[in-house]
């Protein structure tokens, strides 16, 4: 499924199978506070995430993007998210492996240069509760009323690969936890978060380990 190597010939880039060591060079794509990219560098600096974030690109001005450079990785912003053109030249210029969307709120253009690539997280058991428009609380808060009627007593986190839909593609891992009529959505996003930050590292690792 994935080619051995990095994307446009980069020779000295990951070559997962081979012995290299270099680390996956990761372009991460978000729209709001940058928790789940706090999450990567944390992961990362402690050595338990064989991985760079190389580039972060933010669909409008957002504390995510002052994250970044704060942490001195480039950031940059395409308001009203990035096009294919963009990305591609982006994914040529970092060296980049593999794109995470971490709470990236815009359909990703998926070109034959990304595809297969690209890695998003979603705050419920997908395919339940996603589509367009069930992001961040709209899914909590779904969640929350499903189990009020009584037709869902778990919720979780899906990591799966993105393509030409909203939360469609390929489940790589997911997380669980339960759900009762008495939570607020605010305690199952805090509750789905917490699986989030060992979810999403666990499968971008699973990915890198496997790409060859």
């Amino acid at each position: 499924m994935f080619r051995s190597g990095s994307w446009f010939g980069r020779s000295e880039g990951l070559s997962v199978g081979d012995g290299s060591t270099n680390p996956a060079r990761l372009a991460v794509l978000l729209s709001g506070s940058g928790r789940s990219l706090e999450n990567l560098i944390e992961h990362i600096d402690r050595g338990a995430l064989d991985a760079t974030i190389a580039v972060v690109v933010g669909s409008r001005e957002c504390l995510g993007v002052e994250k970044a450079k704060a942490a001195g990785i480039p950031a940059l912003v395409f308001d009203g998210g990035i096009g294919g053109d963009d990305l591609d030249r982006l994914c040529a210029e970092y060296g980049i492996d593999w794109v995470i969307l971490a709470g990236y709120l815009k359909l990703m253009p998926m070109t034959d240069a990304v595809r297969g690539r690209v890695i998003n997280i979603h705050p419920s058991l997908l395919p339940a509760f996603g589509g367009k428009g069930m992001h961040g609380m709209h899914v909590h808060r779904a969640v929350v009323e499903a189990a009020k009627l009584g037709k869902v007593s778990e919720t979780g986190c899906t990591v799966h690969f993105a393509d030409e839909e909203f939360d469609q593609g390929t489940i790589i891992e997911q997380r669980r936890c339960a759900v009762g009529s008495e939570d607020t959505a605010e305690d199952v996003a805090d509750r789905v978060f917490a699986l989030e930050c060992d979810c999403l590292p666990s499968a971008i690792q699973s990915v890198i380990d496997g790409a060859g």
